[in-house]
């Protein structure tokens, strides 16, 4: 076997420089100098015979050679992390999840209630959970910044795999006095109303999008708020309608802040997936995070 003459640090550097911009921005995301980033970065190129960037003022911006390099320099750096993680592979310790919003801050506490022993142990988190919109979340997953996502919605990333996980209900409310409820609503006074949205890149939204406009056509009048929780309350102040998950609204329709609408639409439902990057190495702790979930959304 020839001997490798490229190394994880090398490949560290790139991968911080190609995320950063600079080498000054990289360096302290690595907690190097500027000058041993550099170096790592220069001889990388050396070696390789390639530039990787585009030399742009102080900016440094990956060019095709770095675009190239840039998901294998990810999948090997996350391959020598979870080599270094072996020792924790009986649990589930140090495992990276991503959640979209609804996921994050109605689902997830209770799955990882049923999964993590009554008393932890003492140490280094069992999990680090980030929660953001089903976008971001894939993009963190492109980049191996985490090991598992769970989103409401489908990913379009090609380098990312999605498995069909649990189905969520979408329901369409507003606060009680906000509209006449004894009749049908029919799809002209749809169209009129002012429509509570997610901003893009959240899986509602996409979903909400793909499901209403249909036939809708176009929202006329629309607000977007960066939550469901704020879609929840704007709605329970009657500032429009809503189109949410029953698993967030479900308390504030049996509190009476909020009612469901009855209307023309057929029923609303999407799919929720487990997502991870397809040269992921599933790990023995990733594996058994991955069969509780299937196990779990069979319940």
């Amino acid at each position: 076997m020839s001997r490798l003459r490229l190394t994880l640090r090398q490949l560290q550097s790139f991968v911080a420089v190609a995320r950063q911009g600079s080498t000054s921005g990289a360096a302290q995301a690595t907690a190097l100098s500027q000058s041993a980033t550099s170096a790592a970065l220069s001889e990388l190129e050396r070696l390789l015979g390639l530039l990787l960037f585009d030399r742009v003022g102080k900016r440094l911006l990956l060019n095709d050679n770095g675009l190239a390099l840039l998901a294998r320099a990810e999948a090997l750096l996350d391959g020598a992390a979870s080599i270094e993680q072996m020792a924790n592979d009986s649990d589930t310790r140090s495992l990276r999840i991503g959640a979209s919003s609804t996921i994050g801050n109605h689902i997830l506490p209770r799955f990882l209630r049923s999964l993590l022993p009554a008393q932890p142990h003492s140490g280094k988190p069992l999990l680090r959970v980030q929660i953001g919109n089903s976008e971001s979340i894939c993009a963190a997953l492109a980049a191996f910044e985490l090991d598992i996502g769970l989103i409401e919605g489908p990913s379009h990333y090609s380098e990312l795999q999605a498995t069909p996980w649990l189905a969520d209900e979408l329901v369409l409310v507003a606060a009680p006095n906000f509209i006449k409820l004894n009749t049908p609503l029919n799809i002209d006074t749809l169209r009129e109303a002012v429509w509570l949205l997610r901003e893009p890149g959240s899986g509602t939204r996409e979903m909400t999008d793909q499901l209403l406009l249909a036939h809708l056509g176009q929202y006329r009048h629309c607000i977007e708020l960066g939550s469901s929780e704020a879609l929840l309350n704007a709605a329970a102040q009657g500032l429009g309608l809503a189109c949410l998950s029953h698993w967030v609204v479900q308390n504030a329709l049996q509190q009476g802040q909020l009612v469901k609408l009855n209307t023309p639409l057929p029923p609303l439902r999407r799919q929720c997936f487990l997502v991870i990057h397809r040269q992921k190495i599933i790990t023995g702790a990733l594996q058994h995070f991955i069969q509780r979930a299937q196990d779990w959304s069979q319940h």
